[in-house]
């Protein structure tokens, strides 16, 4: 996103500085109110061209400002031209979704823009009743929005004047083919079409052709290059140790916030579980949590009450996540490219940021790949074995307790409803687990407070 603006001088050159592309007055004035005292690069050269009213191919790293750049030449129309259903934008993810909706509710909120969210995980009949509102601008997931047009009476395409696929390389890469092509079917030929993508792949490059009509292709970044700011560094480290080091790591830069990736949903939980046990303020974000919590879990972190959000890829792409000072990637990625898009959740809109990624014995050619893929050798973070060994009694305990406690509340999950469910704080019961806080077992080791070294 562009930088925050710093004063009433700042919020005037802001406003000249958007209008110098083509931004009506009261528009730039409510992209300054956000905050943003320029365009950035990919808005720079984007946006005009949209307003010329050509389709766009736009290839920029995450975290370049994308959403800003289609999201203001159709507000735009919207202003000369109110009319219902009027731009569709499809996003990978339900949260992506989420953010880009707000995104375009705060900058249209002056003009009265209306917008409608089709995900999955929320009730469709609230989305249907949405849609029957008559909403400017529906920002959904693939196979909601084809589930809408199939079930929803009175909800159609055919006055579509936009079409944006955003993070085009994973719509495709989550094998949505079959549904953009339902969509694609459904909206009008005459529309036009706005696909961004962080990489161009066959089959973006395959899409492009298919949907777009003489588009202008705007490039901003390197392919697969991280931020300049980010201070990339790796630990290398047993196996069997691997818990124990990441307590470490969270110890000696307490005061942070984090971002720790696992490979998988159970990874997070497990992970999410120990450090909680170990006092630490931590909450999962993974594909096997219901909508409602994902999405509180974000908002715990986004608004600081939780300072470590535990996440497997789906919070990897797209989402613009304030103030994340560390990404710890717990398992190095198979894909080398997933690397990318998860360090790319910190340093974002020129501010600094720091990785670290733990390898083990079983890493050592993945992450060989990742290496030759950015073109960097990444600085070792320098521990004392010793020092890192220290806690392995007390992170043995709280992953054993958390092992339990998951098999505990699976097993309540699979049998028959045994009494009565137990009931906590949904602020703390983001686990997924009916964990809140530390269990009795995590409270003998030490009240649930934070170790120190």
């Amino acid at each position: 996103m562009p930088e925050q603006a710093k004063g009433k001088g700042s919020d005037v050159k802001a406003v000249e500085a958007f209008m110098a592309l083509g931004i009506e007055k009261d528009l730039a004035e409510a992209a300054a109110g956000l905050g943003w005292t320029s365009p950035t690069q990919i808005q720079r050269d984007a946006v005009p061209l949209l307003l010329q009213g050509r389709d766009v191919i736009g290839l920029a790293q995450t975290g370049s400002g994308k959403t800003g750049a289609f999201a203001l030449p159709i507000i735009q129309d919207l202003l000369k031209n109110p009319q219902p259903l009027y731009a569709l934008c499809l996003s990978p993810t339900r949260e992506l979704a989420i953010q880009i909706a707000e995104q375009f509710e705060a900058l249209g909120s002056g003009i009265g823009l209306r917008c409608a969210v089709l995900v999955g995980g929320i009730d469709m009949m609230a989305q249907a009743i949405a849609l029957g509102r008559r909403p400017h601008v529906v920002v959904g997931t693939p196979g909601r929005v084809v589930d809408h047009l199939t079930n929803t009476k009175g909800f159609s395409l055919r006055s579509l004047g936009h079409l944006v696929l955003d993070e085009a390389d994973r719509l495709l890469d989550m094998d949505f083919e079959t549904e953009i092509d339902q969509i694609l079917k459904a909206c009008p030929r005459d529309r036009r079409t706005q696909l961004f993508s962080a990489t161009m792949t066959q089959k973006v490059n395959k899409l492009q052709r298919a949907c777009l009509t003489n588009p202008a292709r705007v490039e901003v970044s390197h392919k697969y290059r991280t931020a300049d700011n980010l201070r990339q560094q790796y630990l290398f480290i047993p196996a069997k140790y691997k818990d124990c080091y990441l307590a470490h790591v969270l110890t000696d830069l307490s005061g942070s916030t984090f971002i720790i990736f696992a490979r998988t949903c159970d990874a997070a939980r497990r992970i999410a579980l120990t450090l909680r046990n170990l006092g630490f303020e931590a909450v999962p974000i993974h594909g096997q949590m219901a909508q409602p919590k994902r999405l509180a879990a974000l908002n715990k972190f986004k608004a600081g009450d939780r300072n470590i959000l535990v996440a497997t890829d789906v919070a990897a792409r797209g989402l613009d996540i304030p103030s994340v000072d560390v990404v710890i990637n717990y398992d190095v990625p198979t894909n080398s490219k997933d690397y990318v898009h998860r360090v790319g959740r910190t340093a974002r809109a020129g501010r600094s940021g720091r990785s670290v990624t733990l390898v083990t014995q079983y890493d050592v050619e993945l992450f060989q790949k990742i290496e030759h893929l950015i073109q960097l050798k990444l600085d070792a973070y320098d521990v004392e074995a010793e020092e890192a060994l220290v806690l392995l009694e007390r992170v043995t305990e709280a992953g054993r307790i958390a092992t339990a406690t998951i098999r505990e509340k699976d097993g309540e999950g699979r049998g028959k409803k045994a009494g009565k469910k137990r009931t906590v704080d949904d602020a703390d019961d983001l686990l997924g687990t009916g964990f809140s806080g530390g269990s009795s077992r995590a409270n003998k080791m030490g009240g649930g407070k934070k170790f120190r070294r």
